[in-house]
């Protein structure tokens, strides 16, 4: 048994993120059971935003790369079903192809799309390090959102109403409980995605070059074609979130591309732990509920919460990840005095 110490270690890490998932799996029963359907909503939001907040923390937490472009990757997935969907509702082709409601169809496209965004703004942003690579991934981003605006067949600054029913291949899922589950599939597999790639020699390779780029060369590794890898891989992920987004609401807006959408994805990775890879899950959960329940009960709710976001950050350097450790190393110490 002593030969194999890796196991525990495994199973300890799978467990929170387990659990995540299950909580989240029963809110349709508590919803159904207290006769409040609007939780569905929210759960449904916190579930895509945990999407968004994990590709996001790909390159934020493993890469050492804080982008403020994700908002725009989002909002590139977004456009992807909600211009497909248009053109089916309209019966008017996209170039030489149909338009498209069906999510087998266009989750793929979107996911394809913003990778390709990402590609494109990351070979140019990565060249630059530190401040400057932040104001280039937020100057890309702004070129996105207005880029969104511009588009006044599709809606300009008002946005796009999707008025097809989405489906998934021969399923209907604009059903908000089977769109729920669908999305928390898509939660699940991007959890285990980015797990696999961290564990990986690819994930390792990102992490020594983020933390010592100089060392990373030395023994052979090039920092810039990892980073862009990773940052494509991200791209993709928020791409998928944005996508899911817009057709769980049956709507995409300029407003998801916006810069400060970025800031609060870059706030939902901190909040939950960007050390490890479940954490942004949590972060955007405690995000998405602190800013409902705080923004019912008073009009400057952004002030409590900037403090309450200030006080878990300082108080647990690991986010809220870090919480069961802090619980578990108080236990350690309330045993050993008694």
């Amino acid at each position: 048994m002593a030969d194999n110490p890796p196991h525990p270690v495994r199973w300890r890490d799978a467990l929170p993120p387990a659990i995540l998932i299950a909580t989240l799996a029963a809110t349709p029963l508590v919803a159904t059971a207290i006769g409040d359907p609007f939780l569905v909503k929210v759960a449904t939001r916190v579930v895509i935003f945990s999407i968004a907040a994990v590709a996001l923390n790909f390159v934020l937490g493993f890469g050492g790369l804080v982008s403020l472009c994700h908002a725009g990757l989002f909002g590139v997935g977004g456009y992807v079903v909600g211009v497909l969907a248009w053109h089916d509702f309209n019966a008017e082709p996209v170039w030489i192809f149909h338009g498209t409601s069906n999510l087998a169809i266009s989750l793929p496209l979107a996911a394809m799309t913003s990778g390709l965004a990402a590609a494109a703004v990351g070979a140019i942003s990565l060249r630059t390090s530190g401040p400057y690579f932040l104001m280039i991934t937020l100057a890309f981003n702004q070129m996105l959102y207005y880029g969104a605006i511009a588009l006044q067949k599709y809606g300009g600054e008002d946005g796009l109403q999707i008025m097809s029913d989405v489906s998934l291949g021969p399923f209907d899922v604009s059903n908000r409980y089977r769109f729920f589950y669908l999305a928390l599939v898509v939660l699940s597999a991007t959890l285990l995605l980015t797990g696999r790639f961290v564990r990986s020699r690819f994930g390792v390779a990102l992490r020594a070059a983020a933390q010592n780029e100089t060392r990373a060369i030395a023994v052979g590794i090039d920092p810039w074609v990892y980073r862009l890898v990773a940052f494509v891989i991200s791209g993709a992920l928020v791409g998928v979130a944005g996508a899911l987004l817009a057709a769980g609401q049956q709507f995409v807006s300029p407003v998801d591309m916006s810069w400060d959408r970025s800031g609060d994805l870059v706030v939902m990775a901190v909040l939950g732990g960007i050390g490890v890879v479940w954490g942004p899950a949590l972060g955007a959960a405690v995000f998405i509920v602190l800013e409902l329940v705080l923004s019912s009960w008073t009009s400057h709710w952004q002030l409590a919460f900037g403090l309450l976001v200030v006080l878990i950050v300082v108080t647990l350097r690991g986010g809220l990840a870090d919480l069961g450790r802090a619980l578990a190393g108080a236990r350690r110490m309330e045993a050993a005095r008694g």
